[in-house]
């Protein structure tokens, strides 16, 4: 059975993308991946797909979504500095991923949140 995971941030541009797509990456047909904003902004940022196609992402196909537009419940649910913005979503296990968010970062800050976000997805992955 699948593993069900939703990333959650403010915007759903930046951190959430970045995760959604390295829980694809690393986990494969065995990870139902999704991510949300509690506030999107409606696209993705330019920034995100640049440093993810570094790493042969194309995350230009995704899409910037509103938490309304996921349900069910999830085996995990991570939110990335949204506190009390990021409403309560069904869960088996929630985690708090206190991240910067790297939209004003230069490139080197961008890409070590990225890195970060990726070693904490595969952290996730092997505790589920």
């Amino acid at each position: 059975m699948k593993k069900r995971i939703l990333f959650v941030c403010i915007e759903n541009s930046n951190r959430s993308q970045m995760a959604e797509a390295f829980a694809r990456m690393h986990g494969g047909e065995g990870v139902e991946a999704w991510s949300a904003g509690s506030a999107p902004s409606g696209r993705i940022n330019p920034r995100a797909v640049q440093f993810m196609a570094e790493l042969g992402y194309d995350l230009s196909a995704h899409a910037s979504k509103s938490l309304d537009e996921v349900s069910g419940a999830f085996d995990a649910v991570v939110t990335m500095g949204c506190g009390d913005r990021c409403p309560w979503v069904p869960a088996r296990r929630r985690e708090d991923w206190n991240l910067p968010d790297p939209k004003h970062l230069d490139d080197a800050g961008y890409r070590r949140v990225r890195d970060e976000i990726s070693a904490r997805v595969q952290a996730l992955l092997a505790s589920l």
